[in-house]
């Protein structure tokens, strides 16, 4: 063990990036994980035996260097004792609480991280790929998996969804780490890939990800001519993507208090956003009479706040994010998507208006610039973006483009 104290500073703790353990003397260690999350480790050799003793998570809103300094000092004051203090903590914990279970962990882990997730959404893909794929060691103790389980839980859908074995190793990776941070378990993580379950493993195959299929942009007038003809709901909201060069979810999930018709403006909050930024989208007239349309047709009985601008047939719900989809197979042959429609409006920027780049960029919602350049440029540049959006739904409008 160590001899000195006292190594690293609180602005070590805060900035230390490479992965690895980074000694703070007296057996006190600052692990940092390749994926950057940051923990503190008392190790200690009792009887011929190596130990790392997990004391909590480093850094803000966790366990701080001064805090993590008075408890390896209890555990050394546990050894001069002829303690062994992992043992001696988990007699407290079960004095205190019995271990809990791969389930109840799991759970609490989702609900005390969820508030950091960007959406719902996301939140629930973690609880249901910790849920349906981990029926094998969801009754069993934190501290009692090991790799034949979590190769269990991983190898039936290794090969046939590589995508979602790898997602829910990584969620099943970061329970682990918090209960050993919590001092729950010890030892090496089983679902660590890098150095373990890749010599286990076959390494997956990279999903092939190509451009969305686009429709040329010098035919999305005619499409939009013949999208008029159809007053469904699902055909109005496709109208709207498309005059606004919003996402699917975006339009999907639009509330009438996001929208001021008076501004003929509609702010989309920062938590339905992909970047996680509040986004202003100035409406043109052709998008102004949707929304009109779709207020017309609401039941009087629809609260405004809340409600969904393109409501589906369940009461409370939005249309499904199947429904333009499957309204262009219906009725178009050519093999494009409806994200695609960003792509066109952007070659149209490109090709036929002088509007610069950025211009077009910020209608997209994309984050241009590195964080310097972003930092200065604080503004949305909504004006020019609502004079890109009338040319937009001109052309778009218009019979020949």
């Amino acid at each position: 063990m160590a001899r000195t104290l006292n190594n690293l500073s609180a602005r070590h703790v805060e900035t230390l990036a490479k992965p690895g353990r980074h000694s703070d003397g007296g057996g006190l260690y600052l692990v940092v994980t390749p994926a950057g999350r940051r923990n503190w480790a008392f190790m200690y050799t009792r009887h011929g035996k190596r130990t790392e003793m997990g004391l909590g998570q480093a850094g803000r809103g966790g366990v701080s260097l001064s805090a993590a300094r008075d408890l390896a000092q209890q555990c050394r004051e546990s050894l001069r004792c002829g303690k062994d203090p992992l043992a001696t903590r988990r007699q407290d914990h079960q004095t205190a609480a019995t271990i809990p279970t791969f389930a109840d962990y799991a759970d609490a882990y989702v609900k005390a991280k969820g508030t950091e997730w960007r959406n719902a959404k996301h939140r629930a893909q973690w609880e249901m790929t910790l849920t349906n794929y981990c029926t094998k060691i969801r009754r069993k103790t934190v501290d009692s998996i090991d790799t034949a389980d979590i190769l269990e839980v991983l190898r039936p859908i290794w090969g046939e969804k590589p995508e979602t074995a790898s997602r829910l190793r990584g969620r099943i990776e970061n329970v682990l780490d918090a209960a050993k941070a919590e001092g729950l378990r010890t030892g090496e993580n089983p679902a660590r890939w890098r150095g373990h379950l890749d010599k286990l493993l076959p390494r997956r195959q990279r999903l092939t990800r190509g451009h969305h299929a686009a429709l040329p942009y010098a035919d999305v007038p005619a499409f939009m001519e013949g999208l008029r003809d159809h007053e469904a709901t699902g055909a109005l909201a496709l109208q709207f993507l498309i005059l606004t060069v919003a996402r699917t979810g975006e339009v999907l999930g639009a509330t009438w208090d996001e929208i001021d018709m008076d501004k003929a403006l509609w702010t989309v909050p920062a938590g339905r956003m992909k970047a996680g930024h509040t986004h202003r989208v100035p409406l043109s007239e052709p998008a102004l009479a949707i929304l009109r349309k779709m207020a017309a047709d609401k039941p009087d009985s629809d609260d405004q706040q809340g409600a969904y601008v393109f409501p589906g047939a369940r009461a409370g719900r939005p249309i499904s994010n199947m429904t333009m989809s499957m309204f262009l197979r219906r009725n178009d042959d050519r093999k494009f998507t409806v994200h695609g429609f960003r792509s066109a409006f952007r070659d149209w920027v490109g090709e036929e208006t002088d509007f610069r780049r950025e211009i077009a960029e910020a209608a997209l919602a994309h984050v241009v610039g590195d964080s310097t350049e972003r930092a200065y440029r604080r503004g949305d540049a909504l004006e020019k973006r609502r004079e890109l959006m009338e040319a937009w739904s001109d052309y778009a409008e218009s019979r020949t483009g």
